[in-house]
C-alpha cells in the first residue's frame, strides 16, 4: 500500500519513493474538467517531446518554469540543482511565468532541501502562502527541486500535473548533462587525438633532427680520427652545409678551403677590424655574420684559436647550419690546441737543446735529443742570431723568426739568447732570405740578422755562434745598420774580431785613438764615432754629416779637432789607412775600448 498525504494517496514513484501528490478517484465517464485535464497532460507530452530534442539545461528549466502558470494559481519560484551535495539556484522564471506579482524570497533554501532528505515536500516564503520543492528525479538520483507556489494548496490534479511536469524535465535534465559530458568527452578526445598527432609530429622533428646532429658528429668525428686537419674540416663542413667555407688562423690567414667561393683576399686583413669581429663572437657566444659570412671560433680557455667561416651572402645559413658550425669548431678547437701543444713542447725542448748546443753539450746526448723532436743534426749546420730594433725577444718576435724561418723552408732549432733570437739551420741559410721574411712577419726593416761559420759536428756550433754575434755587431755598426752580415763576409773585421783580446791589437788601439778616447771621455764628445763614420762613407762630407745628423760645418769643426787632439794628418796615406784599421778595431772591440780603458 502507498503511503499518504495530508490523508490521500500518494502517488508511487518509479524509483520507490513518492510524489505527494495525491491520486484523483477514477469516474465511470469524463466529465468536461477531466477532458481538459487530458489536453494538459497531452501538452505535457508535447512539452516532454520539446524537452528531449537536444536543447540546454537552462532552456529546459525555462520551459518548465514557463509550464508551470498553466496549472491553476502556481507559479514558479526558481530551479535548484544539486551541485556536489549543495543546492544552487539555477534559473529564475521569466517575467511571464510570475505574471504581475514578485518573485518570492526562500529564506534558508539550503537548509529546507536538507530537511526534506530528497523527498518532494513544502517550503516556506517570507511572504507566505503555499509552497512546494518538487524535486527532479531520474536514474541518477536526485537532480535537484523545482519550487512552485501558490495563494493556497492547490487541488490534486494541478499536484498530478506537477508531478508530472518534474518527470520529463529530470528526463530532459540527465540527457542534457550526458550530452555535455558526452560532448566534453568528445572534445577531450579530439583534443588528445590533436596533441597526439602534435607530440607525433615533434617527435618525429626531434628524431629528425638528431639522427642529422648524429650525421654531423659521425663526419667530424671520422676527420678528427683521421686526422685530417683542417682541410679535412673544412671539406666536411662543405659537405654538411653546401656552402663555401674558410678556415682561418686567430690572425685571419687562411689555413684551408672548401667549395666554390671568392679567391684568397689580397693582403691580410685589418687587424683592428679582424679583433673586433672576434669581441662580438666572443660576447655573442654563437656564431656571428659579418661581410657576407658566419664566423664561428675555435676557442680554449678563453682565447681564440682560430675562426670557420661559412660564405653565405645570402643569409640563407638558419639553424642547422649554426649547429654544423658550431661542432666544426669544437673539433677545430681540438686540433688547434693539440698542435699548439705540441709546437710549445717542441719549442721548449728546442730551446734547451739549442742552450746546451750553445754551451758545448755531449754530441751524442745532443743527437738523440735531437732526433725526438725531429731534428737531424748530422750534417752542415749554421748558427744565425735576429735581433730587432726597439722589439725584446717575447713569444711575439720568437713566433715571428719561426714562421719566417719555417716559410723559407729552414730546417731549425729556435732559441733566446738575452734580446736575440738564435737559431740552428741546417743548411746553408740565404744571405737575405731569412731577413726579408722576418722584416715580412714584423711589418719593420729595423733588424740585423747574423750568420756565422759552418758547423760540421756539433762541438763548433758555439764557435759558430760567436761568429755569428761578431756578424751581427759589426752589421748593427755599419752603414746601412739593417740587413744580413754573414761571417764570411767580415773580411778585416775577421782578423781584428779574433785578435781583439790581443795585448797588440790594444796597443795598436790607444796608439792611433788614444788621444780622442781619452778626449771624449773627459769632455763627453763623439770624436772617434765621428772619424769612424768619415771612414765608412768614404770620405763624404755630405753623406758623413747626415749619417752624424750635424750640419756639415760641425763635421769640419770636429774634423779639424781631430786633427789637432790626435795629431795625425787625414790627407797623409798611412796615416789614413791606420786610423781606419784602429775604428776597425774600435768598432768590433765593443763598447768596453769606447772609453780607451
Amino acid at each position: 500500500m502507498a503511503g499518504t498525504v495530508d490523508g490521500f494517496p500518494s502517488v508511487p514513484h518509479v524509483n520507490g519513493g513518492t510524489s505527494g501528490l495525491r491520486t484523483p478517484a477514477p469516474t465511470t465517464a469524463p466529465a468536461r474538467g477531466e477532458r481538459t485535464q487530458l489536453n494538459k497532460l497531452y501538452d505535457l507530452f508535447m512539452l516532454a517531446m520539446s524537452m528531449l530534442d537536444g536543447r540546454p539545461a537552462e532552456e529546459i528549466l525555462q520551459l518548465a518554469m514557463d509550464e508551470v502558470p498553466r496549472y491553476g494559481d502556481c507559479r514558479p519560484e526558481g530551479c535548484y540543482l544539486n551541485r556536489n551535495g549543495r543546492f544552487q539556484l539555477e534559473a529564475t522564471p521569466s517575467p511571464e511565468a510570475l505574471g504581475a506579482r514578485a518573485p518570492r524570497e526562500l529564506p534558508g533554501a539550503v537548509e529546507q532541501f536538507s530537511a526534506l532528505a530528497g523527498k518532494d515536500g513544502p517550503v516556506r516564503f517570507r511572504e507566505g502562502g503555499w509552497g512546494w520543492a518538487a524535486g527532479l528525479r531520474c536514474a541518477g538520483g536526485l537532480l535537484g527541486y523545482l519550487v512552485v507556489s501558490a495563494p493556497k494548496p492547490p487541488p490534486d490534479d494541478t499536484r498530478f500535473l506537477l508531478y508530472a511536469l518534474t518527470q520529463p524535465t529530470a528526463a530532459a535534465l540527465y540527457n542534457a548533462d550526458f550530452r555535455r559530458r558526452d560532448r566534453e568527452y568528445a572534445r577531450q578526445l579530439f583534443q588528445a587525438v590533436e596533441e597526439r598527432e602534435a607530440a607525433n609530429e615533434r617527435l618525429t622533428a626531434l628524431v629528425t633532427e638528431l639522427e642529422r646532429q648524429r650525421v654531423v658528429h659521425d663526419v667530424l668525428g671520422r676527420v678528427g680520427a683521421a686526422d685530417e686537419g683542417e682541410a679535412g674540416i673544412a671539406r666536411a663542413v662543405h659537405e654538411l652545409t653546401g656552402l663555401a667555407t674558410c678556415v682561418e688562423d686567430r690572425f685571419g690567414n687562411v689555413l684551408a678551403r672548401a667549395g666554390p667561393g671568392p679567391g684568397e683576399p689580397e693582403g691580410k686583413p685589418d687587424p683592428l677590424l679582424r679583433e673586433q669581429v672576434l669581441q662580438d663572437a666572443m660576447r655573442a657566444l654563437a656564431p656571428v655574420r659579418h661581410q657576407g659570412r658566419l664566423i664561428g671560433l675555435a676557442r680554449h680557455h678563453g682565447d681564440v684559436l682560430g675562426t670557420i667561416e661559412l660564405i653565405d651572402p645570402a643569409a640563407c645559413a638558419g639553424a642547422a647550419e649554426a649547429f654544423v658550425l658550431e661542432h666544426a669548431c669544437t673539433t677545430l678547437t681540438l686540433e688547434l690546441a693539440h698542435r699548439r701543444d705540441l709546437a710549445e713542447v717542441e719549442l721548449r725542448l728546442s730551446r734547451w737543446l739549442v742552450d746546451d748546443l750553445l754551451t758545448g753539450a755531449d754530441e751524442g746526448g745532443t743527437y738523440a735529443r735531437a732526433d725526438a723532436i725531429g731534428h737531424d743534426l748530422r750534417g752542415p749546420h749554421y748558427v744565425v742570431v735576429v735581433q730587432w730594433d726597439g722589439t725584446t725577444a717575447d713569444d711575439r718576435f720568437m713566433n715571428a723568426v719561426g714562421r719566417a724561418a719555417q716559410g723559407l723552408g729552414l730546417r731549425s732549432l729556435l732559441a733566446r739568447r738575452s734580446e736575440t733570437a738564435v737559431l740552428v739551420v741546417q743548411g746553408e741559410p740565404s744571405d737575405t732570405g731569412l731577413y726579408d721574411a722576418v722584416t715580412a712577419e714584423l711589418g719593420s726593416k729595423h733588424g740585423a740578422v747574423g750568420i756565422g761559420s759552418p758547423c760540421g759536428t756539433t762541438s763548433d756550433i758555439p764557435l759558430s755562434f760567436d761568429r755569428a754575434v761578431r756578424a751581427l755587431n759589426v752589421r748593427r755598426q755599419s752603414q746601412p745598420r739593417h740587413g744580413t752580415t754573414t761571417y764570411q763576409e767580415l773580411g778585416l773585421y775577421r782578423i781584428l774580431a779574433q785578435g781583439s783580446d790581443s795585448e797588440d791589437v790594444d796597443v795598436f788601439l790607444r796608439e792611433w785613438l788614444g788621444p780622442l778616447l781619452d778626449y771624449d771621455d773627459e769632455h763627453g764628445t763623439d770624436l772617434v764615432l765621428s772619424l769612424t763614420q768619415y771612414f765608412d762613407h768614404g770620405g763624404n762630407y755630405d753623406e758623413t754629416a747626415r749619417a752624424l745628423a750635424v750640419h756639415r760645418s760641425t763635421l769640419r769643426y770636429r774634423l779639424r779637432r781631430i786633427r789637432e787632439v790626435g795629431g795625425r794628418r787625414l790627407d797623409d796615406v798611412d796615416s789614413r789607412f791606420n786610423l781606419q784599421v784602429a775604428t776597425r778595431i774600435w768598432k768590433v772591440s765593443g763598447p768596453s775600448s769606447r772609453t780607451g780603458k
